[in-house]
């Protein structure tokens, strides 16, 4: 028997018998596989075959197309003569609905495992496929990792027609444009690159292609699969393509000219190309006013800070430089440290694997239990561990510290990131002193400064510095100094000028 690759290249003939074993040895039998035969307008000299999958099919359009074969193709086609073509019976009966005809075997047998209906007929060499997708979508519910206060609260499914329904829904743009790929050589996941036409840099919405192009993978199941295999720097922790859950921040990245990838079966949509800066940013910072906003995106910078480098700082002061903590703070670290048996460095390494442990546990625990589970953990093993004298209690605060500052960073894939990055600068600090700590951390810095995300520079605006685009990177300037896009889109204006809110002149109140 020729090999399931070899059959899918095969063209339809016009002897149904032909046709259904051709199905029949690509398919084979499977109980959610659904196949009717029946009568072309009731006349058994002219018989046909459907082909649907219960589950993704709408058993409704089903019947609908089997009535408009058997009894509507009767009254329509009385006078005919001469033979049937498929054209013929997708333009005279099927004009209603989304048909088409196929010729090779391949298309047709993506489209029943997509969820279409196809149609075979006896003497048609050709076969037909009617839309007729109808499963069942989780229904549209606010972001899980993406929270916000203010601003929509709806956020991506599983379906990618749905997703691209949100961002069409926020940009009624002519120019908006998504360009349809398929991926996964047994998956045949539907991907779309969205981008507007007139605002997204030359040659990058090429680029993508490319690379989505020369992936050879068996299945696509979530949207990092696509993710590791497109980014610049596939061994860097750092993340140099951002996933979203949110509409409106893939809105937004559309209007910066960046590269939208939705992919079908996750809730993620991938933005290309990203920056660093990007994931302290949160939808709150536009949505409320610009003071609120700054302030608390340089609360989140702190915290960035705090959670990359706070352990590090106390484990290389204690065991190398005392000198420079003062000495009352010394005295009460020193006091709290009397009886811990072990070295500052194996009481930080275990205090944060310990913390990582608990996480990891309330995550993966059955959700109404999961949150207790870390909280009530984390209080009775800190307090526990400290009357013990294994840890001592500045240890628990520096540790708890730094888990919330990294809760702070609004990315969970970045947050991810960071705490990965903290033990090689953890166990720097506490093996070489301010020699390690600072050799890591400009290694990294370094490393932050060379990578790039399809050909920009992750750092910038500030490497290479555009002044223009300070206005919001650490800051957030107000609405109407946000009048420019980012340097490598097309059309680098957003907004008019001379937009600053006023009080009207004694002249424009009379």
């Amino acid at each position: 028997m020729p090999a399931i690759r070899e059959l899918l290249l095969e063209a339809f003939q016009p002897s149904l018998k032909d046709n259904e074993a051709l199905v029949d040895a690509i398919l084979g039998s499977s109980a959610d596989l659904k196949k009717r035969k029946f009568a072309l307008g009731g006349d058994t000299a002219v018989s046909g075959l459907l082909y649907y999958v219960a589950g993704l099919a709408d058993s409704k359009v089903v019947e609908l197309i089997l009535r408009a074969l058997v009894v509507q193709y009767r009254e329509s086609h009385r006078e005919k003569e001469g033979p049937e073509t498929a054209d013929d019976i997708v333009t005279g009966l099927l004009s209603n609905a989304s048909a088409k005809s196929c010729s090779k075997a391949e298309e047709a047998i993506t489209s029943v495992l997509t969820g279409d209906t196809l149609v075979m007929i006896e003497g048609v060499g050709e076969a037909i496929v009617v839309v007729s997708r109808g499963w069942e979508d989780r229904s549209i519910e606010e972001p899980v990792a993406e929270n916000n206060v203010r601003g929509p609260r709806d956020g991506f499914t599983e379906s990618i027609r749905t997703n691209t329904a949100h961002v069409r829904r926020r940009l009624r743009d002519p120019r908006l444009r998504f360009d349809e790929m398929v991926v996964g050589e047994r998956s045949k996941t539907d991907v779309n690159i969205a981008y507007i036409e007139d605002l997204v840099k030359e040659g990058l919405v090429e680029e993508v292609k490319r690379r989505i192009g020369r992936i050879r993978i068996d299945a696509v199941l979530e949207s990092s699969y696509i993710e590791e295999l497109i980014e610049d720097e596939p061994l860097s922790p750092l993340n140099t393509v951002q996933n979203t859950e949110r509409p409106d921040k893939v809105a937004s990245a559309l209007l910066e000219g960046r590269v939208a990838i939705f992919i079908d079966n996750t809730p993620s949509v991938l933005l290309v190309p990203t920056f660093f800066w990007q994931y302290i940013q949160a939808s709150d910072d536009y949505y409320n006013h610009y003071w609120v906003g700054t302030f608390y995106r340089i609360v989140r910078y702190v915290a960035l800070i705090i959670s990359l480098v706070l352990p590090s700082i106390y484990v290389m002061l204690i065991s190398f430089h005392h000198e420079m903590i003062p000495t009352s703070l010394a005295l009460t670290i020193a006091s709290g440290r009397e009886v811990v048996p072990f070295p500052v460095l194996l009481e930080a390494l275990l205090m944060e694997l310990a913390f990582e442990l608990m996480r990891e546990a309330g995550i993966r625990m059955p959700k109404p239990i999961g949150q207790a589970v870390s909280i009530v953990g984390s209080l009775i093993i800190g307090q526990a561990a400290v009357q013990a004298g294994i840890v001592s209690p500045f240890m628990v605060i520096i540790v708890a510290i730094t888990g919330i500052s990294s809760f702070a960073i609004p990315s969970y894939s970045s947050s991810l990131a960071i705490r990965i990055i903290r033990f090689p600068l953890l166990i720097a600090s506490g093996t070489l002193g301010l020699l390690g700590f600072a050799t890591v951390f400009f290694a990294l810095m370094l490393h932050a400064l060379s990578i790039r995300s399809f050909g920009e520079s992750y750092l910038a605006p500030a490497s290479p510095f555009r002044a223009r685009d300070q206005r919001d990177m650490v800051l957030r300037m107000p609405m109407w100094m946000l009048d420019g896009r980012p340097n490598f889109a097309q059309d680098e204006d957003r907004i008019g000028g001379r937009q600053r809110p006023k009080p009207p002149t004694p002249t424009e109140k009379g």
